[in-house]
Order: C-alpha cells, then sequence, then structure tokens
C-alpha cells in the first residue's frame, strides 16, 4: 500500500470516528501530494510522497516557533499537534548512532576533510537518511565533524 493511499484509508477512518483534527490533517497532507501530482503532472513515488510530509511538517514547525514568539500558546499547540499525526506516515526514524555512522560513512567514502566538501558529505547522507532523520540535525552534525 502507498503512502497517499495509507493516507485515504485514514481519512476515511477519521471521518466514519468523526475525529475533526485528525480528518484536516490527513485531508492537508493528502491534498498537499495531489497538488504536487498535478503541478508535476506525474504520480509520485513513495520518496516523493515522504518529501511533501516531510515539507509539511517543516512548515508546521517553523509555525510553532512563530506562534511561541509572539504568546499564542493555543496555536502552537495546535500546530504541535499536527506534526504528531503528520510524523505517522514518515518511515522509522534513525537512532543517534545511526546517524552518526551514516555522517562517518558518508564522509569516509566522499574523503571529506574540511567544510568545502559539506555538500558531497550532505548528498551522501541524505541517500539514507531522507525521510528518516530531520536533516536540519544532520546538517548541525556534519558541520561540527568537518569543523573540527
Amino acid at each position: 500500500m502507498s503512502l497517499k493511499e495509507r493516507i485515504q484509508d485514514d481519512m476515511k477512518a477519521a471521518l466514519r470516528a468523526g475525529e475533526k483534527a485528525r480528518l484536516g490533517v490527513v485531508r492537508m497532507a493528502l491534498a498537499a501530494i495531489q497538488q504536487r501530482e498535478i503541478d508535476e503532472r506525474k504520480t509520485l513515488d513513495e520518496p516523493e510522497e515522504t518529501a511533501v510530509i516531510e515539507k509539511l511538517i517543516k512548515q508546521r514547525r517553523e509555525s510553532v516557533i512563530q506562534y511561541a514568539q509572539a504568546g499564542r500558546a493555543e496555536l502552537a499547540a495546535k500546530e504541535n499537534a499536527e506534526i504528531v499525526v503528520l510524523q505517522e506516515y514518515l518511515p522509522e526514524q534513525l537512532t543517534e548512532k545511526e546517524i552518526d555512522a551514516a555522517i562517518d560513512a558518508a564522509i569516509d567514502g566522499t574523503g571529506a576533510n574540511s567544510m568545502r566538501d559539506m555538500g558531497k558529505v550532505m548528498a551522501e547522507v541524505k541517500k539514507k537518511a531522507q525521510g528518516r532523520a530531520d536533516m536540519s540535525v544532520v546538517s548541525a552534525r556534519v558541520k561540527a565533524r568537518l569543523a573540527s
């Protein structure tokens, strides 16, 4: 079952159960995937669908920060609840050790030894960690590793 089909099934289940908050988030995720399919005039594959979900989560994280700074705790809580629902559609997240191992392998594989090689390292890590780790956290770790 593809991610899109799973989201459609969850939408039907939320509709039947009367879970309005969850239904709204699931509909929004499905609409985002369908909009990207229309924009690109093709059916998205699993990694592309996952990228759409990741983008939605990233947008919500940015909104949480903005709402928190503006003192709008109720809106920040709503965005956090949406993040929880959206994260259900991402693959199992990598552990700290797995992320470090992927970074080490990428550095060894590319022969990176300075910050100039960060793009090469990130490209390698992204192949393994896309959708399974927060890439901003991975980027910070790669920077720290290459700077030392």
